[in-house]
């Protein structure tokens, strides 16, 4: 993303006229009454834009690690009042309805095919179509099949340290990957994903995209 994230983090870089968080804000169900950001890099121009409400939503923030996602995810932990909460990373697109979706089952995470599972999460399913594991980034990928980061969760994930990877970051799938193989979390089939930003090369595919709509 550099050299537009040189300046700007991603949550705020613009498509189709608006920051990313103001897509993700405007996606949430109206139960959803308050927000938890987690900021690190350049946080303080999340806060300044955001502020204590955002999209009619309370927002509080939590400070991110230097030690990786997972440390970072945990930094959120003494705000989570509600056993079950609903997580969403901060370069997604999430549509209204797939969190719906997902808020219809107590654990979910929101899965669609893609052309490239390589670079991507791959969950193998149960028969009743719960998620048994996630393979992060697989050589070769069992499906086309990607989970990606709007999960329905509980306070339980915390029960599940996060591992240390060989470049020394503690990365949340970690956690993540281990919560699905000892809990129920249903793979919440979608069509039509938005998804991510990761490219420059995404911000004009989602330029065409968002303003079509």
């Amino acid at each position: 993303m550099r050299p537009l994230t040189l300046t700007t983090p991603k949550p705020l870089v613009r498509v189709a006229g608006k920051a990313l968080l103001d897509y993700i804000f405007e996606a949430l169900p109206k139960e959803v009454t308050e927000a938890i950001i987690i900021v690190r890099y350049l946080g303080e121009q999340i806060k300044e834009y955001c502020g204590s409400n955002f999209h009619g939503r309370s927002v509080v923030y939590a400070e991110g690690s230097p030690l990786g996602s997972a440390y970072s995810f945990l930094a959120a932990k003494p705000y989570i009042k509600e056993d079950r909460f609903l997580f969403i990373n901060g370069d997604e697109f999430p549509k209204r309805e797939d969190i719906e979706a997902c808020l219809k089952f107590p654990t979910s995470i929101l899965c669609w095919e893609v052309n490239d599972p390589w670079n991507h999460g791959v969950p193998s399913l149960r028969e009743d179509g719960s998620i048994k594991e996630i393979v992060e980034k697989p050589e070769n990928p069992a499906s086309h099949l990607i989970s990606n980061g709007v999960m329905v969760l509980t306070k339980k994930i915390f029960d599940y340290a996060p591992e240390k990877k060989p470049n020394g970051e503690f990365f949340f799938t970690s956690m993540v990957n281990r919560f699905v193989q000892n809990e129920h979390v249903m793979a919440v089939k979608t069509s039509g994903a938005i998804g991510g930003l990761s490219t420059m090369a995404d911000i004009a595919r989602l330029d065409v995209l968002l303003q079509g709509k």
